[in-house]
């Protein structure tokens, strides 16, 4: 493939997954402002294609609006894959990626036309994180500098696997851990729901089950930081371990600040802008947190050359020494 062709598709697969991260901090806008139900109707907007955009409406038909146009770049993204992109499983991601992005536009529409069942609103914030994901995964493997090893990635990754690197091992479970964190996290915002207002009350069980979870990720993240600085050579990998323990503790402190959020907002006319902010970051960071610890696990599986000519090559294969 032409460098320059390559490079163009590598950035646009960079702005989808910006594109990406914004949709979620609209969506934890929706909300956190309880403007889930401000529009009853879907696809359309009170039978409109564009409606007055005032009070709920705003955040609600403006979430639909960015959703729609994250949808367009992933259909243009798929056009420009099977047009230039030579990789099978790289197609073949990207069509996963577009069914992934369709079905949480129906999931979204089922939120609404259902009034916030909270099973569906989890599955559809699930849903979201997994498609930051794919677009996450996209943009890296379609950089000029990625290293094709393997016929696919999932191959690289049994590859290292089947030789032992403990490195590649703890990075996925602390995605894992992260994913899963999230979707706590997603349950103890979207349950507690009454009269479709969001948050009218603390579910306790979904409570704990998420301080249970931060707790068991923090001393996760923690020791896997300490193992693989004392492993990695890779200077990439070593500034996205150091990028995840600073939002692993921003997380932390933002955790105690959506608890405060959650503390009998139903006595509150609506949310007051500390709240919804709080409660915003506090998404739009571990979305970060899992951009960081799924880029430092696809960092692991490219080779990296040795500059120490006493270490064999095959030694240095994903950043981690002997």
């Amino acid at each position: 493939m032409d460098n320059q062709i390559h490079r163009g598709l590598h950035y646009f697969a960079v702005t989808l997954a910006l594109s990406t991260f914004f949709l979620l901090i609209v969506g934890a806008l929706v909300t956190s402002n309880d403007a889930g139900l401000s529009v009853p109707d879907w696809p359309l907007s009170f039978g409109q294609l564009m409606p007055e955009m005032v009070g709920g409406v705003f955040y609600e038909h403006g979430h639909r609006m960015v959703a729609t146009t994250v949808g367009f770049l992933t259909i243009v993204l798929n056009f420009w894959l099977w047009r230039v992109e030579r990789r099978g499983w790289v197609r073949r991601l990207g069509l996963f990626a577009l069914a992934t992005v369709v079905i949480q536009g129906v999931l979204g529409g089922i939120t609404v036309l259902y009034f916030l069942p909270p099973p569906i609103s989890v599955v559809h914030a699930s849903t979201a994180a997994l498609f930051f994901c794919l677009t996450i995964t996209l943009a890296v493997v379609t950089a000029p500098g990625w290293v094709d090893s393997s016929p696919t990635l999932l191959q690289r990754c049994r590859e290292l696997l089947s030789t032992g690197n403990f490195g590649l091992r703890l990075a996925l479970c602390n995605i894992l851990a992260v994913y899963v964190q999230y979707i706590l996290g997603a349950t103890v915002r979207h349950t507690g729901t009454v009269e479709g207002t969001k948050a009218a009350f603390l579910v306790t069980s979904a409570l704990v089950a998420h301080i249970i979870g931060a707790t068991l990720l923090t001393a996760l993240t923690l020791y896997l930081s300490r193992a693989l600085l004392r492993r990695v050579r890779d200077r990439r990998i070593v500034q996205l371990i150091y990028l995840q323990l600073g939002l692993l503790f921003t997380q932390l402190f933002l955790g105690l600040g959506a608890y405060w959020v959650r503390i009998d907002p139903a006595v509150l006319v609506q949310p007051t802008v500390e709240r919804v902010l709080i409660a915003t970051s506090h998404l739009a960071v571990g979305a970060l947190l899992l951009a960081a610890s799924l880029m430092a696990g696809l960092r692991m599986t490219q080779p990296v050359v040795s500059t120490n000519e006493e270490l064999p090559m095959d030694a240095a294969l994903a950043g981690e020494t002997p």
